[in-house]
């Protein structure tokens, strides 16, 4: 048997699946700018983000084997990921409301690289040169990027997204510990009450009445949130990770798309400069640690 054979695997459609995922995450973003520049509270957006994905989680469920496949073993571990995964939400809906788009989305690929020195010191995996490299690139670039103390782009909001990314590679490895004895669904339907659950008294506290447009603008935000979500899931039923992970780097033609369609703001040069050492970076990172399960998987099978 090969390394990777799967009578599931459909990598052409994995990647599809998975660029149509980005791609509703990224309109995710510029919804996400527009409420907020409309006068809606970060705090409220974060929870009509999750709020609008419970119904569809609860009915996808009801049509493909009932509420009790919800169940779960871990709520201490759930609950963990839901306090770690608000924190993200904020930080990395903070980034896109306080940088333009395509530089949020940029520094936001910055998650393999603190993927990888988190695995270093919390997982005490062993770290190579080809990865500490791409973490060192990856870090250049954002320099370039960010231009500390004299950039195009305020500083607050480069650590911001730099927070979130950080968030995002923690709450990676919960989500790979979750996964080991919950489903997918079962993970984001959890994170998502719980998230509706915390953030209900903040909301009592921020809400101000929201016009038609506002409340388009949210359940949008939770549309193509949901949508995103779904899909860069279903797409790993079909490809590996190592191998459609490549598609999430189309969301910066995205994020430069509506950064110039619907606020009229290009990337900065120093962008164009600094993202390529980031992207090589993230890339860098998925190839080496596929040629290491692969070494992993054949030293087991011998």
């Amino acid at each position: 048997m090969g390394v990777s054979d799967n009578a599931n695997d459909r990598p052409l459609l994995a990647l599809l699946i998975r660029l149509l995922g980005i791609a509703g995450f990224a309109l995710m973003a510029a919804l996400i700018k527009l409420a907020s520049e409309s006068g809606v509270h970060i705090l409220e957006i974060v929870f009509w983000r999750q709020f609008v994905s419970l119904p569809l989680l609860v009915g996808f469920a009801l049509v493909t084997g009932g509420l009790a496949q919800f169940a779960t073993k871990r709520p201490k571990a759930h609950a963990v990921r839901a306090i770690y995964g608000i924190a993200g939400m904020i930080l990395n809906f903070g980034a896109v409301i306080l940088l333009p788009l395509a530089e949020a989305t940029t520094i936001g690929f910055t998650a393999p690289i603190f993927a990888v020195i988190l695995s270093a010191l919390l997982l005490k995996e062993s770290v190579g040169i080809w990865r500490w490299s791409a973490v060192l690139a990856g870090f250049a670039g954002i320099v370039i990027i960010a231009q500390p103390g004299g950039g195009a782009i305020p500083l607050e909001g480069a650590l911001v997204a730099l927070g979130a990314a950080f968030m995002i590679a923690l709450i990676s490895i919960q989500i790979r510990d979750l996964g080991r004895t919950d489903k997918p669904i079962v993970i984001v339907f959890w994170f998502s009450l719980a998230t509706v659950v915390m953030m209900l008294p903040a909301l009592l506290f921020v809400h101000e009445p929201l016009s038609q447009r506002q409340w388009l603008l949210l359940l949008g935000v939770g549309l193509t949130g949901t949508w995103g979500q779904v899909l860069i899931t279903v797409a790993l039923r079909f490809g590996k990770v190592s191998s459609v992970i490549v598609m999430d780097y189309s969301s910066l033609i995205w994020a430069t798309l509506y950064g110039w369609l619907i606020f009229a703001v290009l990337p900065t040069t120093s962008l164009w400069f600094g993202a390529p050492l980031v992207v090589a970076a993230g890339v860098t990172i998925a190839w080496r640690e596929n040629v290491l399960r692969k070494q992993r998987f054949v030293e087991q099978a011998s």
